[in-house]
């Protein structure tokens, strides 16, 4: 470590004058009893007396002070701090006391995101573990049943193996999210930007999905009969995708005989905004800011009825990040909900 000292001579000069000053009184007093009073002697004796106790005040009290404070500085080199223990030590104290403090706030940020770190991938390991042990016991459940002698009645056994069979279904679907997910993030997987027409790919996904809206009787919908083409330059599949995991969203947490509407607006001259908007349970306010984690729950009693990954928001939230794109959400409990993402519009030639 580079040693350099920044002086402050404030202590040693004060100490010094103190000092001199006692000293010349004291010996001005006893000459002046003495009647051999020299003030030429006298002021010699003060200019002396100053510039050694300053000196030897300085140099004492800097090598004092600097042996101490060069503990601090290897103690913090310890932690590996960048922000204090690469710098040359200094026994200024005004500069010592601000750069501890700057040390302190930055290691405080660090723990205070370490925490958050930390309590996320709590719950993310047991939101992990939820999702997967559910199907999980529910095969091993079927299959120990057939093992113990369910497998001799054909009725019994086909059941049962078809139980089975969704359970492990849905863990491949799990595992196939969280690969698709993992892809996005560290950015291995490719998006093909090719140009189509986003009304058209909406109403495919309104098609797709008829039957399961239709089992709560919801109307999927337009804003407005859209006369042309709106044609946009990304990622068919993977806008697909995020269509649907919304539409299906919205779907799972709507209301009986309710509506999901979708809507494609100009935003500025090169972009779109496609809006989903429903009139469902909505999301509170506390629960907006996690929305897009993975396998992350509005819902905190652990019900699976509605089926689904736990993945659908997070994948959604990645496909348009990998496009550059931007998502928002609005929401009101007991309201409804809107999901909104941008693209980039391909302009009529």
């Amino acid at each position: 470590m580079a040693i350099s000292f920044k002086k402050s001579y404030k202590f040693a000069f004060r100490s010094a004058t103190y000092i001199t000053v006692a000293i010349t009184l004291f010996l001005s007093t006893f000459l002046w009893l003495k009647d051999e009073l020299d003030w030429l002697l006298l002021i010699v004796f003060m200019l002396i007396t100053f510039t050694v106790c300053f000196f030897v005040i300085q140099l004492r009290v800097e090598k004092f002070i600097y042996k101490r404070i060069k503990r601090i500085y290897d103690d913090v080199s310890l932690l590996e701090s960048s922000s204090l223990a690469s710098r040359t030590v200094t026994t200024d104290m005004g500069t010592l006391t601000s750069e501890i403090e700057k040390f302190a706030k930055d290691k405080k940020i660090e723990i205070d995101t370490l925490k958050i770190r930390e309590e996320y991938r709590r719950d993310f390991i047991g939101n992990v573990s939820h999702e997967l042990k559910t199907p999980l016991f529910t095969v091993q459940g079927y299959i120990l049943t057939l093992l113990d002698g369910a497998a001799d009645d054909k009725v019994l056994r086909k059941k049962y193996l078809q139980r089975a069979s969704k359970g492990v279904d849905r863990l491949i679907y799990i595992v196939k999210d969280l690969d698709l997910i993992t892809k996005l993030e560290v950015g291995d997987l490719n998006v093909e930007l090719r140009e189509f027409n986003i009304v058209e790919l909406i109403q495919n996904v309104f098609d797709l999905l008829e039957m399961k809206a239709a089992k709560k009787n919801i109307s999927l919908t337009f804003d407005m009969k859209y006369k042309t083409p709106i044609l946009v330059n990304a990622d068919r599949e993977k806008i697909q995708q995020v269509v649907t995991n919304l539409l299906v969203n919205s779907i799972k947490y709507g209301h009986e005989n309710g509506t999901t509407e979708v809507s494609v607006e100009n935003l500025i001259k090169n972009k779109v905004i496609v809006r989903v908007t429903d009139n469902g349970e909505g999301i509170s306010k506390q629960n907006i800011p996690r929305l897009f984690e993975r396998f992350y729950r509005v819902d905190k009693s652990g019900s699976r009825e509605e089926g689904g990954s736990g993945l659908g928001l997070s994948i959604v939230k990645h496909i348009i990040e990998a496009h550059n794109e931007r998502i928002y959400v609005e929401s009101v409990q007991g309201v409804g909900s809107e999901f909104s993402f941008t693209l980039e519009k391909v302009n009529p030639k």
